[in-house]
C-alpha cells in the first residue's frame, strides 16, 4: 500500500522539543505536528495565520475589525492562552516579538505582545513544527502554550514562482499575491536560498447603516457618509517580504549558516463614527448640548448657543451660531461627523548566523553558536479626524508616533551522546529594547480651546508625546542542561532544567520531565509535566496609548500607562504548571495521538478594566511628569490580576491509502480546550457585563474560543489532477461586538475545497474556494439594545472564529523550475 507525500511529511524527523538527533514525531515525550506546507497553502489565504488556523486545532485567530494596531499584527491564541504564551522559533532559533501590542485583542489577547508570525511567507518554508506542551524549561520565556518552529526551504537548486488571485463572494476584498523560491548551490558543499512575497488586499465591508447616522441623513445632514462606520477587514497595501536561508559545510566538520527576512507593510483600517450631534468632547458637551468654543477666550459669550442638538440643525440655524464667526462648533467645518482611519506602516527584519558541528577541543562534543538580531516597527498615524482642542485650526491627517521592537540574542549550546544518554548543556543572553517614538507635535498638544471642554490629542488615537517618547531596555541570560536516555529498547526519559536571571525582575528556575514508553508494537504512551514562566514585556512595562473603546455603548477614550506611574505594583512574571499525558498508536498507514493536558497560570497579565483615576493615581502621575494628568478622564494599566486553569484534549489521526486509482490521504484533527478563571479581578458576579457597561473579562477568557474545533481532510492525488476537501467544525463561543454587547451563539461547519491540474512537468493550475456554504458567523439581535440587525451599523458579531468575510474564491497559477 503506496502512501502519498503528506503522509510521508508526517513521519519525517523534528529538532524541535529536544537537543539530541532528530526523532520521528510518533517516538516524541510530547505531541509534537509536523505541517506539510503545500497542504497547508491549499486555502485562499496568503496570510500564515489563516493558514495555520485551518491545519492545527488549538490554534485560533480571529479578524480585527476595529480594533486599533491589533488589526495590523492580529494576535493568535494556542490551548486557549494569549499570543505571547507561544514560543516562535525560526530554524530553531528564537524570534523577536513584534512592537505592536494589541489593546484591543478581543478579550482573550488584550494587552498581547507576540512575534508577527504574518510575515512569513509560506513558499519559503520546508515545514512547520508545532510542539503542544509547555518548554520554558528548555527554551526560556513565552513557551507556555507550546512552541512552533518555521524551519526554511534549503534546496540548493530548483525553483518556483506563484500567482495567486481572489475575492470573497461579496465582491469586495480582491486579493493579489506574486510568490517566488530560488535555490541555488554555494560551493560544492553549500547552499543559498532565497523567497519572497508580494501582496495587496482590498478592504471589506460586512455593515450596515448606523441608526443614528441615518437617522441624520432622514433630517437632511447630505454630508454623512453611508455607511458611516465599516465593519471588516482593513487595506493592506504593498505587502512584500524577503527571505533568505544560507549554509556550507566547512572541511573541518563544522558548518555556518544564517538568515534572515525583511518585511515591509502599509495597513489601513476603520474607526468608529463620530457622530455631529452627540460625539461627547468634540461636538457636544458633557450635558449633551452643544459644545461651543469661544475663540476670544471668553467662554460666557457663547453660552446662549449651547442648546440640544437638532438631527437637521435646526438649533444652529434659528440661533445664528452658524453666522457667528466667534462661537465655533465643528459642525461648521465638519457637518456630516467624521469616521477616522488608523493607519500603520509595519518594518520586520531580521539576521541570524551562526556555526555549528564538531568542537574540536572537547571529542565527541558538538557545538551550535549563533547570534541573532531582529527588530520591529510599527509606525502609526490617523486620518480623517481632528485634535478638537485646536478648533479650526486643526489638522485633518496625524502622525501619531512608532513603537520599535529590538531584540539581540546569543546563544551556545553543546551536546554529546553516549551511548544511549544524551547530554546537553548551553547558555544564551539576550539583550531587548522598546521604543515609543513621539508623533508631531499636534497630534498630542494641548489646543487653545482645551480648557473649553474639547478634547485634546489627534481624537481616536492621540499621539504619543514628548513626555511619552523614550526607550526602555533590559537584558537576561539564562543556563540550561537537558538530559535524554533510552532506558530501555522501549522506554525514553528526558529532563531539562533551566536558570534565568532577568536585569529588570531577578531571576526563576524551571524543569520539566517527560517520558515516552513504547508498550507495544503499535502502541505508546507518553507524559510530561514542567513548570514555566513569562516574564513580562517591555512593552507591557512601559507603554503608553491613548486608545478608544466602547463603554456601556458610548465611545470612550482612555489612556494606558505604566503601572507604576500610576503608583501601582510593577509587573512580575506569569507563573505556570504543565501536565501532560498521551497515547500513540500505530498500524501501517494509519496513525492516531490523543493527549490530554493541564495548565495553571498564575499572575496573568492584562489591561485592567478603564476607571477614572484616584487622587493618589493623579499624584503619582504629576510626579511621574505625565502631562495634563487633571485632563485625562479614564485610565487602564497593565497589571498581574488574575489566574486560570485550562484543560484540554488534542486527538489527531491519518491514514494514507491508495484508492481512486490515486493516492488518497485522510486526517481527523480534533481539539477540546477548556478555561477557567479562578481567582483575580475578573468575576462579574453571574453578569455578563461588568459595573464598565463591558463584556466580562471571566466570561471572554472562558468562552471566547470554541470549546470544541476540529477539521476532517481528504486529499486525493492522481498522476496529472489533485483535490483537497477540509471540513472545519467550531463548537459554541460567546459572540462579541464592539465590546460591549453579546451573548453565546451556536456552532457552525465551513467547507474547503481546491482541485489542480498539472498542465506540464512545471506548470500547475490550481482553482479553490474557502467556506463554500458562505459563512458569516452569528448575526447579532441588535433588538435588544433596540437597533433592530444591528448594532453600530455591525451585521455579525465580530469574534467570529471563521472570520465574518464569508466565502472567498482563488485562482492560483504554479510554475516549477
Amino acid at each position: 500500500m503506496a502512501q502519498s507525500d503528506d503522509l510521508e511529511l508526517l513521519e519525517e524527523v523534528v529538532t524541535v522539543g529536544t537537543r539530541t538527533k532528530p526523532r520521528s514525531v510518533t517516538e516524541s515525550p510530547v505531541p509534537v505536528d509536523v505541517i506539510n506546507t503545500r497542504d497547508m497553502a491549499k486555502t485562499g489565504t496568503s496570510d500564515m495565520l489563516d493558514m495555520l488556523k485551518g491545519s492545527v486545532p488549538s490554534f485560533n485567530v480571529h479578524d480585527q475589525p476595529i480594533s486599533d494596531a491589533a488589526s495590523m499584527i492580529r494576535p493568535v491564541n494556542m490551548r486557549g492562552l494569549s499570543s505571547d504564551s507561544t514560543l516562535i522559533l525560526l530554524n530553531g532559533k528564537r524570534r523577536h516579538r513584534a512592537s505592536v501590542i494589541a489593546f484591543q485583542g478581543g478579550g482573550l489577547n488584550d494587552g498581547a505582545q507576540g512575534p508577527d508570525i504574518s510575515v512569513i511567507p509560506s513558499i519559503a518554508l520546508k515545514q512547520v513544527e508545532v510542539l503542544r506542551d509547555g518548554a520554558a524549561a528548555q527554551y526560556g520565556s513565552d513557551a507556555i502554550a507550546g512552541v512552533m518552529n518555521f524551519v526554511l526551504k534549503d534546496d540548493a537548486e530548483g525553483g518556483s514562482f506563484q500567482i495567486k488571485a481572489g475575492e470573497y463572494f461579496e465582491g469586495d476584498g480582491q486579493t493579489t499575491t506574486f510568490a517566488g523560491n530560488y535555490g541555488m548551490a554555494m560551493t560544492d558543499t553549500g547552499f543559498l536560498n532565497l523567497s519572497f512575497q508580494y501582496k495587496n488586499a482590498d478592504d471589506t465591508s460586512r455593515s450596515v447603516q448606523r441608526p443614528d447616522a441615518q437617522a441624520l441623513i432622514d433630517a437632511g445632514n447630505s454630508a454623512v457618509a453611508d455607511p458611516a462606520q465599516i465593519w471588516g477587514s482593513p487595506i493592506i497595501d504593498d505587502d512584500i517580504t524577503l527571505f533568505a536561508n544560507f549554509g556550507i559545510d566547512l572541511k573541518d566538520g563544522t558548518e555556518i549558516y544564517a538568515f534572515g527576512n525583511f518585511s515591509n507593510r502599509k495597513v489601513d483600517g476603520g474607526f468608529y463614527f463620530r457622530n455631529p450631534n452627540g460625539r461627547s468632547g468634540v461636538y457636544t458637551d458633557g450635558d449633551g448640548n452643544r459644545l461651543v468654543g469661544a475663540l476670544d477666550g471668553n467662554a460666557a459669550s457663547c453660552d446662549a448657543y449651547r442648546t440640544t442638538p437638532v438631527d437637521d440643525g435646526s438649533d444652529m440655524v434659528n440661533s445664528g451660531l452658524l453666522d457667528d464667526d466667534n462661537c465655533f462648533v465643528f459642525n461648521k467645518m465638519i457637518p456630516g461627523g467624521y469616521t477616522p482611519r488608523f493607519v500603520g506602516n509595519i518594518t520586520d527584519s531580521s539576521f541570524t548566523a551562526g556555526r555549528r558541528g564538531e568542537l574540536s577541543m572537547l571529542e565527541g562534543w558538538n557545538f551550535d553558536m549563533s547570534g541573532s538580531f531582529g527588530r520591529n516597527a510599527a509606525e502609526f498615524g490617523l486620518n480623517n479626524t481632528i485634535n478638537p482642542s485646536f478648533g479650526p485650526d486643526s489638522k485633518r491627517n496625524f502622525d501619531t508616533g512608532a513603537y520599535i521592537q529590538q531584540e539581540t540574542t546569543f546563544n551556545f549550546d553543546m551536546q554529546r551522546q553516549y551511548d544511549e544518554l544524551s547530554v546537553a548543556l548551553g547558555y544564551e543572553w539576550r539583550h531587548e529594547s522598546f521604543e515609543i517614538v513621539a508623533g508631531e507635535g499636534q497630534s498630542w498638544q494641548v489646543g487653545q480651546l482645551a480648557d473649553q471642554g474639547f478634547n485634546i490629542g489627534s481624537h481616536g488615537f492621540a499621539g504619543f508625546s514628548i513626555d511619552s517618547a523614550g526607550t526602555s531596555s533590559r537584558s537576561n541570560y539564562a543556563l540550561y542542561a537537558d538530559l535524554e536516555s533510552q532506558l530501555t529498547d522501549s522506554f525514553l526519559l528526558g529532563g531539562a532544567l533551566r536558570y534565568e536571571n532577568f536585569s529588570s525582575f531577578g531571576d526563576t528556575l524551571n524543569y520539566k520531565i517527560a517520558f515516552n514508553w513504547q508498550l507495544t508494537d503499535t502502541l505508546a504512551w507518553r507524559g510530561s509535566h514542567s513548570t514555566g514562566f513569562r516574564a513580562p514585556t517591555l512593552g507591557q512595562a512601559s507603554v503608553v496609548n491613548t486608545q478608544t473603546s466602547i463603554v456601556g455603548g458610548q465611545l470612550t477614550q482612555a489612556q494606558t500607562l505604566p503601572a507604576t506611574k500610576l503608583g501601582e505594583a510593577a509587573l512580575t512574571p506569569e507563573e505556570s504548571i504543565n501536565f501532560g499525558t498521551g497515547l500513540v498508536f500505530t498500524l501501517d498507514a494509519f496513525e492516531v495521538t490523543a493527549d490530554m493536558y493541564y495548565i495553571e497560570v498564575t499572575d496573568r497579565i492584562a489591561l485592567t478594566d478603564n476607571a477614572t483615576p484616584t487622587a493618589a493615581q493623579r499624584a503619582a502621575m504629576a510626579a511621574a511628569g505625565v502631562p495634563n494628568p487633571e485632563l485625562i478622564g479614564q485610565i487602564n494599566y497593565f497589571a498581574n490580576d488574575f489566574d486560570t486553569k485550562t484543560t484540554g484534549l488534542d486527538i489527531v489521526a491519518t491514514y494514507g491509502a491508495e484508492w481512486f486509482g490515486g493516492g488518497t490521504d485522510f486526517s481527523l484533527a480534533y481539539n477540546w480546550n477548556q478555561t477557567e478563571v479562578v481567582g483575580g479581578d475578573t468575576t462579574c458576579g453571574g453578569s455578563f457585563v461588568n459595573d464598565q457597561g463591558e463584556i466580562c473579562k471571566a466570561i471572554r477568557l472562558e468562552s471566547g474560543l470554541p470549546e470544541h474545533r476540529g477539521s476532517f481532510t481528504m486529499a486525493q492525488n492522481w498522476d496529472r489532477l489533485s483535490a483537497f476537501a477540509r471540513i472545519n467544525y467550531y463548537g459554541e463561543y460567546v459572540g462579541v461586538h464592539a465590546d460591549w454587547f453579546g451573548e453565546m451563539v451556536g456552532s457552525a461547519f465551513t467547507m474547503d475545497l481546491e482541485a489542480s491540474f498539472q498542465a506540464t512537468d512545471e506548470l500547475s493550475f490550481t482553482a479553490g474556494v474557502s467556506n463554500l456554504f458562505d459563512e458569516r458567523g452569528t448575526k447579532i439581535d441588535g433588538s435588544i439594545v433596540g437597533e433592530e440587525d444591528s448594532v453600530l451599523g455591525g451585521i455579525y458579531y465580530e469574534t467570529s472564529p471563521y472570520g465574518i468575510g464569508g466565502g472567498f474564491y482563488y485562482l492560483k497559477a504554479s510554475y516549477e523550475f
